[in-house]
């Protein structure tokens, strides 16, 4: 029975804890803590975490317990420190996204790992969904062809709310906007999908948020060698209308799901009618996705329990969700300085360091609300 501890039981711990519980049979969380008194044993009574013990500081929950895997389900500026002190104390570590607001800590992290032998891994759950599996399998069998373009549409929607909360809303604490913290699973299945771009421009914004530093929308183009990708990230979408297009030489796929392949005339204009045949077969590649036994936080829940068990790399690896911070930190690189950047990031460029976003980040408004706790749960977005 895996020994397991929850550092921060806000809004987001409910699905690590919900997805623990439904791997009862090999797993127990045994500890819950948060800074916040009182806030770790009401997710203890109301989730019937009766055998976990509750503790206020993460130091004094490592030296107490004998755990297997730590989650850190704290803000983002805090995942770094508690991560490694996890790490270095003997446990493995699943830690929620973004890994870290810089490639500094994310180093850190998996240096940590790697130093400790422990295993590391970055929540990615959208990668657990079956729609974009089954997205996934049929770009890798390349029916489509070379891609050529893809649109990604991060699309939520916050209202000024949302940002009253203590963390949330600077540059210091969030360690950024809807990019960093919304759009990074569209960035992540970006990633996953069509691999790194090499390079990156955008433009950021904040247009309906006055009580926040951060951007609220922000619109980037990835280049890669032949194709390029627009990425809409977004917390001012209403009906969060989130969408992967994948344009390729031979046809076109998307979530939600749709198939079309154009044929032409002789003339190169396209024929009134499309290829049959081919959307046959992508319709057949997608129609053989066998369905994911868990899905979202659960079902990456269940690869990490079992790569703690069989001492193997997980699906999604510390790599894995520095990957995504890379290519968030260009994002903003780019819309700050006005320029392309060049990908990947050195350790030389001042982007990769811890605090250079608060150095050189826009403030667009400045926070004017910090309440300890908003009312209601939180949810996680859209399915499709």
């Amino acid at each position: 029975m895996l020994r397991i501890g929850i550092v921060g039981t806000g809004g987001i711990a409910r699905a690590h804890a919900d997805a623990y519980q439904r791997f009862g049979q090999e797993c127990a969380v045994v500890a819950l803590c948060d800074t916040a008194p009182g806030r770790a044993a009401a997710l203890r009574a109301e989730r019937g975490l009766d055998d976990a013990r509750v503790y206020t500081d993460a130091a004094e929950m490592l030296r107490a317990e004998d755990l297997d895997l730590v989650s850190v389900a704290t803000p983002p500026s805090t995942h770094a420190t508690l991560a490694v002190a996890a790490l270095r104390a003997g446990a493995d570590v699943l830690v929620e996204k973004p890994m870290a607001p810089s490639l500094e800590e994310c180093d850190a992290m998996i240096a940590a790992a790697r130093e400790s032998g422990r295993l590391l891994s970055v929540v990615a759950q959208n990668r657990f969904r079956d729609d974009m599996a089954t997205l996934k399998e049929v770009l890798d069998s390349g029916l489509a062809g070379p891609v050529t373009h893809a649109q990604v549409s991060s699309a939520w929607f916050r209202s000024t709310a949302y940002y009253d909360l203590w963390w949330r809303g600077t540059w210091e604490s969030e360690g950024g906007g809807c990019t960093l913290n919304h759009a990074i699973h569209h960035l992540d299945l970006t990633l996953w999908m069509l691999g790194a771009p090499r390079a990156v421009t955008a433009v950021l914004a904040n247009a309906a948020h006055e009580n926040a530093e951060v951007e609220d929308l922000s619109v980037s183009v990835l280049q890669y060698d032949r194709a390029l990708a627009e990425v809409t990230a977004s917390v001012v979408h209403h009906g969060e209308q989130q969408t992967i297009v994948v344009q390729g030489r031979r046809a076109r796929v998307s979530q939600p799901w749709d198939v079309e392949a154009t044929v032409t005339r002789d003339n190169g204009f396209p024929a009134e009618s499309g290829d049959a045949a081919l959307v046959a077969e992508i319709e057949a590649v997608a129609a053989a996705h066998r369905p994911l036994e868990h899905t979202g936080h659960a079902g990456q829940v269940g690869d990490m329990l079992d790569a703690v068990r069989q001492r193997r790399r997980p699906a999604v690896d510390g790599e894995d969700g520095r990957r995504a911070v890379e290519l968030v930190t260009a994002i903003y690189a780019a819309g700050i300085e006005r320029r392309t950047v060049d990908l990947p990031f050195g350790p030389d460029d001042p982007y990769y360091r811890t605090g250079a976003l608060l150095e050189r980040a826009p403030r667009f408004f400045a926070k004017t609300a910090s309440v300890g706790e908003l009312p209601g749960d939180i949810t996680v977005g859209a399915t499709a």
